[in-house]
């Protein structure tokens, strides 16, 4: 029994981190005062300070692992600011600008556009309803795309004019993971054969779309509801070190069987808003 546990761990292949740009926004006016996805509820009070205290130690381990990060100033009003994936797509010095599904974000978009552009980044503004990054993944040399709650399925086509990139539609159909950030862990970007790899739920996409994610990779990680329900899949990787949820165990034990650095980080009161790592985190292509 020993040596097939030896053998296994020896199987694992090494990893090799990639240095990242992300963009951030300290959650200084984070509170939930409406409700917009199952995980909000604004009956229930929340904390400001901790969601700062918990933001900051996400921001230590990006700069512990030699990130470059980058911060858009929040605004007062826009408590979900924080979430910073959803302000667009950059790749190759070109921004995709979001277009919020619902009015209480709509000022979002400009600000992160804005943002971009005093930046260096040219800019394409959306016509389609669009929500960046919570719903487009950079998967080696594809964009996976979601579609079902937020993002239309015509800002897909407006990704594939763009960027000249392959563009998968993938249907999310539960609720709770309305973003395909919440379904989907991109692991790797850059692997030799430029196809990468990632972890997922099944349940959150519809019978077409697990088909499509089950032909393009096999080798995926497949996550359990307890972890998917503290956001573990909302994670953030550099090939290496995958930083995710704290309270996903299980997720955590199979990162390591694959080789890869977990790293835990408890953002429990932002979970009160429907984010977690991979919300937190825009990651900036020029």
């Amino acid at each position: 029994m020993q040596d097939v546990a030896t053998s296994a761990v020896t199987a694992a292949p090494e990893r090799v981190a990639v240095k990242k740009t992300v963009l951030m926004c300290r959650p200084e006016h984070f509170t939930v005062s409406y409700r917009i996805n199952p995980w909000m509820h604004p009956e229930d009070p929340t904390d400001t300070s901790l969601a700062v205290r918990q933001w900051e130690e996400l921001y230590r381990i990006y700069r512990d692992l030699g990130f470059q990060v980058e911060l858009i100033d929040p605004i007062p009003g826009l408590p979900d600011m924080v979430y910073s994936a959803n302000g667009g797509f950059t790749l190759s010095g070109l921004a995709y600008g979001a277009r919020f599904q619902y009015d209480e974000r709509g000022p979002e978009g400009p600000a992160y556009m804005d943002w971009f552009r005093a930046h260096g980044f040219e800019v394409a503004e959306p016509v389609s309803v669009n929500e960046g990054e919570g719903d487009f993944l950079l998967v080696g040399d594809r964009i996976l795309a979601g579609t079902g709650f937020r993002s239309d399925a015509g800002s897909h086509d407006e990704l594939r004019r763009l960027f000249g990139r392959e563009v998968v539609t993938l249907t999310l159909v539960d609720p709770s993971f309305y973003h395909l950030d919440t379904a989907i862990a991109v692991l790797d970007t850059d692997s030799r054969d430029g196809q990468g790899n990632i972890a997922y739920l099944p349940k959150a996409f519809d019978a077409r779309s697990r088909a499509i994610i089950d032909e393009l990779y096999p080798d995926a990680v497949i996550v359990n509801d307890e972890d998917a329900a503290v956001l573990g899949l909302n994670s953030f990787s550099d090939n290496r070190h995958v930083v995710i949820a704290s309270r996903a165990v299980g997720f955590e034990a199979s990162l390591r069987e694959r080789g890869y650095v977990p790293i835990g980080v408890d953002l429990s009161e932002l979970l009160l808003g429907g984010g977690g790592v991979k919300c937190c985190t825009l990651e900036l292509r020029r």
